[in-house]
């Protein structure tokens, strides 16, 4: 599985359609084997689903998002969460198997 996470200096940046980076994880048995940090190169938007199915991912996590973007995600096969904070401590929480802090996931 791949998870995308909306990227700004560690944190969850806040806004999905705006965001110039995400931080992919590979995730495989629970754990993380790798991850990199890819630029959007300044797409936004509905182009970013293609931009994330692209590099294979699965999950998205960002801190907003719009319904439209909600809408188009979830009609091209993403699962959603929106959270905030260090994108660090989130990843202890989904690998712990521990989704209770404040996720609200859309599928």
């Amino acid at each position: 599985m791949k998870i995308a996470v909306t990227y700004e200096d560690g944190q969850i940046f806040q806004h999905f359609g705006h965001t110039q980076q995400f931080k992919v994880y590979d995730i495989q048995d629970n754990k993380v084997v790798s991850t990199k940090i890819v630029d959007t190169m300044g797409q936004g938007h509905g182009a970013l689903a293609m931009f994330l199915m692209i590099e294979g991912v699965n999950v998205l996590i960002c801190g907003g998002i719009g319904m439209g973007d909600v809408k188009l995600m979830t009609a091209c096969g993403f699962f959603l969460g929106i959270t905030t904070g260090a994108v660090s401590l989130v990843f202890a929480y989904i690998l712990a198997g521990m989704f209770c802090l404040p996720l609200l996931i859309f599928k």
